[in-house]
């Protein structure tokens, strides 16, 4: 593949081929934006705490270009369904769901959180989107925020509003938050807008504040695999909403603006004053808030063996204390340590989704094959296992 790693053919090329079909001329311009992996720091962003994400190799990219209406267009490689509103509609304090539902409430939501946050969208004119992605849909490596900030980039030209990219991500979060209905922190949507190839980002949720942190698998003779379970979630529904709704009442009843304010000193505390639910929900974002910082540390000091043993912490605490784990994902991390794995845990908020798992290279085709027939024997379909490296973030690419 010639232009964006991890695609089969060039995602570029099919954009503007889309966006030629779909429009009969050639676009303004490609942008792109990729998935992420979160290394460690899941179910922190809502807390106020600290996230380690990294971009992907694996890629959302928008053909787009300006419109002599006020219409807003989209259309996706993944559907035939092309989408048409007029930026009237989009224009509204709150988003109105009988225009942003299903697949295009992540484009055109985009649109509607541009205008909410200060552009002025009645003085604008419409634009064609056509969207082609490498990133799996429901596998917990955020396809929603690299179409999200991808389109916000685009956008952002095409207007010329000139907005820095912190402020684009805050307005792609509020697409996802508001018009798609997901309670997701500003996490997914900072890793895409802010990465560096070979570098995580160390995400302070409170101030949003990052620092990048080498992360050098080639010469660690390291992968990171994903081992994509292709049981789908989905981050809208109750699941989620209820275990941050839990965190919210943590913290309340423990007296401070966020769980990110307490250490796991104040665990015996919390431990007495909550319900056992509510207590572990706690206990999760505590010590995840920590193991980020030691993986940080771990990194730094090229301690790869300890970065494995805190991603089998992590899933434990997800699997036990959130409960956000199911059984597929249970096997494909059990099954990638039993074979050689430093340490794998699930990625992205549960309920279904990806395994990331830290691997010697040397290990790669064994832990493959027992997936293979770990998975068989009990009775799941196979996953999907591809090795993803630390990338850029988003851009324009043409």
């Amino acid at each position: 593949m010639t232009g964006l790693p991890g695609a089969t053919g060039d995602i570029r090329d099919d954009a503007r081929a889309g966006f030629v079909d779909l429009t009969g001329r050639q676009p303004a311009g490609l942008w792109s934006a990729p998935g992420r992996v979160n290394l460690v720091g899941e179910h922190t962003d809502y807390n106020d705490g600290f996230a380690l994400p990294f971009a992907i190799d694996r890629r959302t990219v928008v053909a787009a270009g300006l419109r002599d209406d006020r219409m807003l267009r989209v259309a996706s490689e993944e559907t035939d369904e092309v989408v048409e509103v007029p930026l009237d509609r989009l224009d509204t304090a709150e988003p109105d769901p009988e225009v942003l539902s299903g697949w295009s409430s992540y484009p055109l939501g985009v649109a509607w959180a541009l205008g909410r946050s200060g552009a002025d969208l009645a003085g604008l004119p419409g634009a064609d989107l056509h969207i082609v992605s490498t990133v799996p849909v429901g596998a917990g490596l955020s396809s929603s925020a690299a179409i999200e900030c991808s389109v916000a980039l685009a956008l952002d030209e095409l207007w010329g509003l000139g907005w820095d990219r912190p402020a684009l991500a805050r307005a792609a979060r509020l697409a996802e938050n508001e018009a798609a209905g997901a309670p997701t922190g500003i996490l997914d949507q900072t890793a895409a807008m802010l990465a560096t190839e070979g570098h995580a980002v160390l995400l302070d949720c409170r101030d949003v504040s990052t620092r990048s942190v080498p992360f050098d698998l080639g010469s660690a003779g390291l992968e990171v695999l994903v081992i994509d379970t292709g049981v789908a979630h989905a981050l809208a529904d109750g699941g989620y909403r209820s275990r941050r709704e839990s965190c919210e009442l943590g913290a309340r009843t423990l007296g401070v603006a966020a769980l990110r304010d307490l250490s796991p000193d104040d665990l015996p505390r919390a431990r007495e004053l909550l319900d056992d639910t509510t207590f572990r929900r706690v206990r999760h974002v505590v010590t995840e808030n920590a193991r980020v910082l030691d993986v940080v540390a771990a990194l730094e000091a090229g301690d790869h063996a300890r970065v494995g043993e805190l991603l089998d912490a992590s899933h434990a605490s997800l699997r036990d204390d959130l409960e956000v784990s199911v059984p597929e994902l249970d096997l494909a991390a059990e099954t990638a340590d039993a074979e050689g794995a430093l340490g794998a845990r699930l990625v992205g908020g549960g309920f279904g989704g990806s395994v990331i798992a830290l691997v010697p290279v040397g290990a790669v085709s064994r832990i493959r094959v027992a997936l293979d027939g770990a998975f068989a024997e009990h009775g799941f379909d196979p996953p999907e296992v591809f090795a993803v490296r630390p990338s850029a973030g988003a851009g324009r690419d043409a």
